[in-house]
Formats: C-alpha cells, sequence, structure tokens
C-alpha cells in the first residue's frame, strides 16, 4: 500500500461564536466539582475567548489534541449539554432472555446436557451460555452471570453442582469432603 499523502491544508478547529448566556455557563463550569466539566469550559473558553488552535490547548492543558477537537465537536453538536459526561453504557439492546427465553432455560436446566451432545452431566452458567447461542436463543454468547440472572428470575436457585450431587456409595460424603474441600 502506498503512503497517504495530504497536500491541502485543514481548516484549524475553534469554537463557534458563543451566545452571552453560553460563555456564563462555561464560567460557572469552571468551578463544577466534577473534573470532566471543569475541563470542557477550560478547552471551550480557550477556544472562544483566545482563538487557540486544539494543539495549543492540549498543550497548556496536558491533554491531547484529539481530546480538545472532541470538545469542539460536541458542543456543536449539544451546546452546553456537552458539559456533563455521558454514560458510556452501551446504547443497544443488550442480549438477554426474555420471558419464553426463561421459559425455555427452565426446561433445559432440568435436562441433561449429554441429552444435547456434551460429554458432561452437569449444567454450568457457561455452558448453559454457549448452549443458549448455539440454537439461536441469544444473539451472542452471553455472560454466565446473564444466565444466572435469567435462572433467577424463572424462580430457579442456581447453585454450585458440587453442593447438590449425591451419590449411593455409603463413603460419598467423606471422599467428596476430601475432594473438594
Amino acid at each position: 500500500m502506498g503512503e497517504m499523502v495530504f497536500h491541502g491544508r485543514m481548516k484549524a478547529l475553534r469554537v463557534r461564536d458563543i451566545t452571552p448566556e453560553e460563555h456564563s455557563m462555561l464560567k460557572q463550569g469552571l468551578r463544577s466539582l466534577s473534573a470532566f466539566t471543569v475541563r470542557r469550559c477550560q478547552i471551550l473558553l480557550m477556544s472562544a475567548d483566545e482563538g487557540l488552535k486544539p494543539r495549543e490547548i492540549g498543550e497548556r492543558l496536558r491533554c491531547s489534541d484529539q481530546c480538545v477537537r472532541d470538545a469542539i465537536r460536541a458542543f456543536e453538536r449539544g451546546g452546553t449539554d456537552c458539559l456533563a459526561m455521558k454514560s458510556r453504557a452501551r446504547h443497544t439492546p443488550q442480549a438477554t432472555f426474555d420471558v419464553r427465553g426463561r421459559q425455555w432455560l427452565t426446561e433445559v436446566v432440568k435436562q441433561s446436557p449429554r441429552t444435547f451432545g456434551y460429554e458432561t452431566s452437569l449444567w454450568t452458567l457457561k455452558l448453559l451460555a454457549q448452549f443458549a447461542h448455539r440454537i439461536g436463543w441469544s444473539e451472542s454468547v452471553v455472560q454466565p452471570e446473564t444466565v444466572g440472572r435469567a435462572l433467577r428470575e424463572a424462580g430457579i436457585n442456581w447453585r454450585r453442582a458440587k453442593h447438590r450431587i449425591t451419590s449411593p456409595d455409603e463413603h460419598y460424603v467423606v471422599k467428596k469432603n476430601d475432594a473438594t474441600g
């Protein structure tokens, strides 16, 4: 692949003209308890009042020029709403089990995994998560905790198998305690 060469000059990114109300809010934001808000206000005021370029602001504030560009672009999109940190949580629906999915889980968990081609006789939350994805009950392999939550919502108390396993062997309890502690 060839090297990309940029021959034109990019226009320096600066904040748009701000209204007196916005300027007042930015000044107030400098006294915020949130470091995010203070930093955003500093960036926007330096760009608006002093006409500094992102690189210059970044050097002064010891942050990246990308951080400065992000702040300016956020202000362009949302005005002073960009001063509050937004949630970093996903905005797409999470793969989880609906009522039918929980009902399916309660039926599957009562059967041996061997019925479905696994070489173990006990379900684990991880194995249930993989199985749910394999047969199409979830878009991706969900976390084992998600399966556990779905089972609890369906009224099933999930515990580690070693506490529930029994055997007709009269010495089983001693052997189990020696093996599992």
